[in-house]
């Protein structure tokens, strides 16, 4: 489920390149995986590869994350505004599940 919102935000021209690169590592991982299923391969294969996938965008969302907060938190917080960290609260308890 997609978050509808209208807030974005300027990233770097190389922190953008380096999501991308992961997220396209990733997206090939899943290909892979797909692959691996038309091509019936065996269950515990394709969970090993499974495995890689989920952590490597856990990998993802880390580093995501901590940009998130070095950057948009502390600007926000240094701002006043202190919504953020509700925001923030909100986010870890969605990966803490």
């Amino acid at each position: 489920m997609l978050n509808d919102t209208t807030k974005t935000k300027n990233r770097p021209e190389e922190e953008a390149k380096r999501l991308i690169n992961r997220l396209s590592r990733i997206e090939g991982q899943i290909r892979g995986i797909r692959g691996m299923v038309e091509r019936s391969a065996y269950c515990t294969d394709i969970l090993a590869q499974t495995a890689a996938a989920n952590a490597a965008l856990n990998a993802f969302s880390r580093e995501l994350l901590a940009e998130h907060i070095r950057t948009c938190v502390a600007s926000d917080i240094r701002a006043g505004n202190d919504e953020t960290i509700d925001d923030l609260i909100a986010i870890l308890q969605k990966f803490m599940k």
